[in-house]
């Protein structure tokens, strides 16, 4: 592997002709460019100038190395730039995996901010339910991940990643707009025994099973997708109930149906998980930082 210093050295002394020359251009004495250039050939093992007269003149290996030397330093010139716009926040790629309904929430509000204020940052969006969502994290395919949790069903983190509690958000009772209970400002779980259901996603289906059991009954599951969308048209064409979080109330695209608070409050945990050691790239935190803001934003709504 060769020292760069010495190779900046090399090329200097390929232009200018002399090490008396480059030891000006460099601002060093001609002695140590003459004890670079003998460290560089202990590394290369063979010579790379010849005198001629009292010129310099390139081996066959020193002209081999001149041909890559600008290349090789033009190459390290642009990942100095590159690093030093990662330092300051000009530049980086950032991978946030995140469930669908934080994708068309708290993603676009925090990407908005960001891309106005750091418009060299790139976000590659990733989107997965979890707990597969905080697999990919471990497995080095996203460097941020959103994900959510119930209450008494909170899976263990392994020590390496840092959990960042993003909002609580609130589930709510998904009807079709004449439903009875539609007229209510809030519906009780317990009123629904005799419903029919639309479950979601296997953390949420298990969320909506326990909260049934909890008001003394099991659902009648009819259906289950983890599409928001397809509950909202199945809702909406009478196939059945849902209980869904209030984050997709917010992008509700059917005119035909309601969203109503659930009875007894049910909220699931919304939080950021990050690698430790990807917390250390200023990108990361940078993105990090933004999608806090953009849950705080929500709080209340």
């Amino acid at each position: 592997m060769f020292d760069s210093r010495h190779l900046r050295t090399f090329h200097e002394v390929v232009v200018t002709g002399s090490y008396s020359a480059a030891a000006r251009e460099l601002g060093y004495t001609q002695p140590a460019i003459t004890q670079q250039m003998k460290a560089l050939e202990r590394e290369v093992g063979v010579p790379l100038f010849t005198r001629a007269g009292r010129g310099l003149r390139l081996t066959e290996a020193g002209e081999t190395l001149a041909r890559h030397a600008e290349e090789i330093l033009e190459g390290l010139r642009t990942a100095q730039q590159q690093l030093g716009a990662l330092a300051r926040l000009r530049a980086g790629r950032v991978r946030v995996c995140a469930f669908p309904s934080a994708n068309a929430t708290l993603i676009p509000a925090a990407m908005a901010r960001l891309q106005a204020e750091h418009p060299g940052i790139r976000v590659e969006l990733l989107e997965a339910e979890p707990p597969e969502s905080i697999q990919r994290l471990l497995r080095g395919e996203c460097d941020i991940t959103l994900a959510f949790s119930y209450p008494g069903a909170d899976a263990e983190v392994p020590p390496e990643v840092q959990v960042t509690p993003l909002m609580e958000d609130q589930l709510t009772v998904l009807l079709p707009l004449g439903h009875p209970l539609a007229r209510r400002q809030a519906v009780r779980i317990s009123d629904l025994a005799e419903e029919r259901w639309i479950a979601g996603c296997p953390r949420c289906r298990a969320n909506l099973l326990q909260v049934c059991s909890d008001q003394g009954f099991a659902p009648d599951v009819v259906f289950t997708t983890d599409d928001n969308l397809a509950v909202q048209s199945l809702v909406a064409a009478g196939v059945g109930i849902a209980l869904m979080p209030a984050l997709v109330l917010s992008f509700m695209c059917h005119a035909k149906v309601t969203g109503r608070l659930a009875e007894p409050h049910v909220r699931r945990q919304v939080s950021a998980y990050v690698l430790r050691d990807h917390l250390r790239v200023p990108a990361t935190g940078l993105v990090l930082d933004e999608l806090v803001r953009a849950a705080a934003s929500r709080v209340g709504c």
